[in-house]
């Protein structure tokens, strides 16, 4: 006779046995409450904000000077207003059905927020890149700013409707299929799945391998080394100091300097203690102020110079971490807002949460009371502009990213669930391609309102910085 078995106390931070529930089956019944063709939906609400005030209030606590920058960049393309307006896109979402469940979130996963970078052994990997925004959220707000950020750049980049709609149709089926797949793999296949060139063949992204491989060209040189040769100069004891290169990179007092030098310390005390003899052959000989992105215009960013004993330069980024924009529309979306102790832990945090291979120098610190992230500067990293792919291309991109995003949200919240919800059938990927021509219809209007308002002189911009 077959031994009973063995019943052992549930402990907490493991799972239930699996034969006791089913997450694909609760994903299904989650159907009934928010069913798949509902996220079609979205009509601005009457209280929305509109476009100058929502990025006013973006603007606030940047440094001013540097905010008609942002602006300017901004108002270059509807894209580029899109990528620069997670808070009001956060707001909008608020208002549309998501199912509850949720998942750490990247909160500003556009098209042009994936890209190449190296990972420790020196490999290119390629996946979602940005983390300012991210928070544990509705897993919809990712997907849906995604495929309408395909929209948008298919439109820039001359694309017919009927590609920018496909493309994010394709973005969202990747992203169900490859919910799929790794609802069905053993737990930890799925947790390392999918993180370089397999996706390329997983997706059928074939028409982008030329692309790809010239970003990866571009990448391999895209070094601390290349950066601190153009950006800095010799000087006679043999050490190095950057140089002046006005808006970018500035440079800055010897007191601002010491304090980010400084804080350099508290830093390493947030790194695994394997990193730190790797650190403690490097000595900090500069600092300097870098204005960075779009969306990033106006906070406090600094880089920092090391050198080894051979005179090889590592660059670190010290950057301000501010709150996310989607902490104030959580609550409107039946998601708690997190306590949150320090703004650099949370995306040092999120970033290792989504990512398979992440910076091994990450890292958060506090310079003169304010929070700031700490990652590798220029460690290969490439990106693929999607608003300069050729029209046959924008579908695999979408396909690419789609499927990138959905490995993402799969290290911290069960595949199952979610695959069971999204299903077999193209239902949820026509009802968020339609959302996604809607709201990019909505980006549109926004961002001429925006240059109306700098025509005007509502809101001053800097163009072409």
């Amino acid at each position: 006779m077959p031994s009973s078995p063995r019943r052992l106390p549930t402990v907490a931070g493991f799972a239930h046995w699996a034969g006791e529930e089913s997450p694909k089956r609760a994903g299904k019944a989650l159907r009934e409450r928010v069913a798949r063709s509902a996220h079609a939906q979205f009509t601005a609400a009457e209280a929305r904000p509109d476009a100058i005030a929502a990025v006013d209030e973006s603007n606030r606590g940047r440094l001013p000077e540097l905010t008609p920058i942002r602006v300017g960049r901004m108002a270059a393309t509807p894209f580029a207003f899109l990528r620069g307006t997670a808070g009001l896109m956060a707001y909008d979402l608020a208002r549309t059905p998501a199912t509850g469940v949720g998942a750490q979130i990247c909160g500003d996963a556009h098209a042009a927020n994936f890209g190449l970078y190296g990972d420790a052994r020196g490999e290119l990997v390629i996946d979602l890149n940005d983390f300012d925004e991210t928070v544990h959220g509705p897993w919809e707000w990712d997907l849906k700013r995604l495929a309408a950020s395909l929209v948008l750049a298919g439109r820039e980049a001359g694309a017919d409707e009927d590609d920018c709609r496909e493309s994010a149709h394709d973005a969202v089926g990747a992203y169900r299929r490859t919910m799929r797949l790794l609802a069905k793999l053993p737990v930890l296949d799925a947790w390392n799945a999918i993180a370089d060139e397999e996706l390329v063949s997983h997706t059928d992204a074939h028409d982008l391998l030329g692309t790809l491989e010239r970003v990866s060209e571009k990448a391999r040189n895209n070094t601390s080394g290349r950066f601190a040769a153009k950006s800095t100069e010799l000087l006679a004891d043999g050490s190095r100091r950057f140089v002046d290169a006005p808006p970018v990179l500035r440079r800055i007092s010897d007191t601002e300097a010491a304090s980010v030098a400084t804080a350099l310390g508290d830093y390493l005390g947030t790194l695994p203690v394997d990193r730190l003899p790797l650190l403690a052959r490097y000595s900090i000989q500069d600092v300097a102020f870098r204005v960075v992105g779009t969306g990033s215009v106006g906070t406090r960013s600094y880089v920092a110079l090391l050198q080894d004993h051979r005179g090889e330069p590592l660059v670190l980024q010290v950057k301000e971490a501010r709150p996310s924009a989607l902490l104030p529309h959580l609550p409107a979306a039946g998601f708690k807002v997190p306590d949150t102790d320090h703004e650099g832990r949370r995306v040092v945090l999120g970033q290792k949460r989504m990512q398979v291979v992440s910076d091994i120098l990450l890292g958060w610190t506090t310079v003169d009371g304010l929070p700031y992230q700490v990652r590798q500067f220029r460690n290969r990293k490439g990106s693929v502009d999607p608003a300069a792919l050729a029209a046959d291309q924008i579908d695999d991109y979408g396909r690419m990213t789609g499927a990138l995003l959905a490995r993402a949200h799969a290290h911290s919240t069960d595949p199952r669930l979610i695959a069971g919800y999204c299903g077999k059938s193209e239902e949820l990927d026509e009802a968020i391609a339609g959302f996604a021509v809607t709201y990019a219809d909505r980006t549109e209007a926004d961002h001429a309102c925006l240059v109306t308002g700098i025509r005007e002189g509502r809101i001053g911009a800097e163009l072409g910085v």
